[in-house]
């Protein structure tokens, strides 16, 4: 019987393709890819995966880290009452808490089949941009939708309209694998039905958006801007490009790097936004509630700020949450030196995966926080928008990003959503079902590494799911 090493050269031999000269060819781990945030890596493989502080956090700190947890998952509740520290929800508003669309701090998903409430899946809106609004477009990114704005909220106060629900029907796309198997794809219609305030522009564009997970962004906010733009259009055939985005802070426009379409440029500014349009709550950054013009009682109804109109949300408040969010860790890999593992990561390579996930950064010396600083991560992302062709587009621009730029998504913790969310719904409005659909959707700059996965066997798909599982 041959050895073990001559086994797993043998078995990635049988599964490498035509293109395997021109890949790297891995028959070990390779030194630290296990922890997948460097120092700041855990050991956890259950429900909780998701939801641990940085390994490295000192005991100090990890009590900021626990009260920016409660903030996180504590819901909510409407202005007047007496729980002053957290009153003020809507008047508008998606949910009432943080860990409602993040449920675990992991992955949303879209609505079942009769839900009342998408809860954590959002749709955006917007109209086409307009040269009359130039100074709205440079610092919003887009033309909100005048009546409804730029995110549709189906919950809200008493006395105060919902502005609509959210609907999503699919249709079967079959796709078929070279040894003839066949995948059925489902491609999602948005429908929005009961609108509060009458009917949207005619020309209204809507992105549904699935809550992302929650892990390892303090260490993409601490990668250094010029690694980032050193991956844009670098890459035969690839043209990864960086979102430029408004920073209120700062009233400039920067790099974005979170958001689906990397429209936000750090993490403050993101749970910022998120507050303010997922929860009508308001902070010093953004002293307003989400109400347009055309929604009078919206505007009317009384508000959680304080007696000097201090916001609802504090900046201590919004400091531990930014502080929890920035030291949620990614959890280690699992069997990275399994035979099926390392030819999937070959398999991975040799399809040209790796030219937008982007294995490997390490983090600033001065990273906001001293325990993400000089770390070596692996979050398989450039952080970069791609066009990822007609398939997946939602239509609607977002500063730089077009109507079928999407950001790459990092992978990291990826083969724990199960266990974490409970479901398998990937891409941006959880159309797949499982990676191997993810995978499938991918199109335009990514449509070549598609058709190499097509021409892949049983047991060469097999293989590239343990890889990425392993994640």
């Amino acid at each position: 019987m041959p050895s073990l090493p001559l086994r797993l050269s043998l078995l990635l031999m049988a599964l490498c393709l035509g293109g395997c000269d021109n890949a790297p060819r891995f028959t070990k781990p390779e030194p630290g890819e296990a922890r997948s945030g460097g120092a700041t890596t855990v050991r956890k493989t259950d429900q909780n995966s998701f939801s641990m502080p940085s390994a490295n956090l000192s005991p100090t700190r990890r009590l900021d880290f626990s009260v920016g947890n409660s903030f996180f998952r504590s819901p909510w509740v409407i202005a007047p009452s007496t729980t002053t520290a957290r009153d003020g929800l809507g008047p508008l508003f998606n949910t009432n808490g943080c860990q409602n669309c993040h449920i675990k701090d992991g992955r949303g998903h879209p609505p079942a089949p009769g839900a009342k409430n998408s809860v954590s899946m959002l749709v955006r809106l917007s109209i086409p941009n307009d040269p009359a609004y130039a100074t709205l477009i440079e610092q919003a990114g887009i033309v909100p939708e005048p009546v409804y704005g730029g995110q549709l909220q189906d919950m809200a106060v008493p006395g105060v309209a919902p502005e609509g629900k959210v609907r999503v029907d699919y249709e079967p796309v079959t796709v078929r694998f070279k040894d003839g198997t066949e995948v059925e794809l489902r491609k999602p219609t948005l429908q929005i039905t009961q609108l509060g305030y009458g009917p949207m522009h005619p020309d209204t564009r809507m992105s549904a958006r699935i809550a992302p997970p929650m892990i390892g962004l303090g260490l993409l906010e601490a990668i250094p801007n010029e690694a980032i733009l050193a991956n844009a259009d670098k890459r035969e055939g690839i043209a990864g490009r960086p979102n430029w985005v408004w920073d209120d802070a700062q009233q400039k426009t920067v790099l974005g790097r979170f958001g689906w379409k990397a429209g936000q440029p750090n993490l403050n500014q993101q749970n910022v936004h998120a507050f303010s349009g997922d929860m009508g709550l308001t902070t010093s950054l953004r002293p307003f509630d989400d109400c347009t013009k055309a929604q009078t009682a919206c505007l009317e109804a009384p508000n959680g700020n304080g007696p000097d109109g201090e916001p609802e949300v504090s900046d201590n408040i919004l400091r531990l949450v930014e502080f929890y969010t920035r030291n949620l860790a990614v959890p280690a890999r699992r069997d990275v030196g399994a035979p099926q593992v390392l030819a999937g990561k070959n398999l991975f390579y040799q399809a040209g995966c790796n030219s937008c996930h982007t294995p490997t950064f390490t983090t600033s010396a001065n990273a906001a926080e001293p325990e993400l600083a000089n770390q070596v991560i692996h979050p398989y992302s450039d952080l970069l928008l791609h066009d990822m062709g007609p398939g997946l587009a939602d239509n609607r621009s977002e500063f730089a990003a077009s109507g079928q730029d999407w950001r790459t998504p990092p992978l990291w913790g990826i083969g724990l959503t199960q266990a974490v969310s409970g479901h398998t719904q990937f891409l941006h409005d959880g159309r797949a079902r499982n990676l191997l659909e993810a995978v499938l959707w991918h199109g335009g700059e990514a449509e070549p590494a598609r058709q190499q996965v097509l021409r892949f066997n049983a047991e060469q798909r097999a293989a590239l799911l343990a890889f990425l599982n392993s994640l």
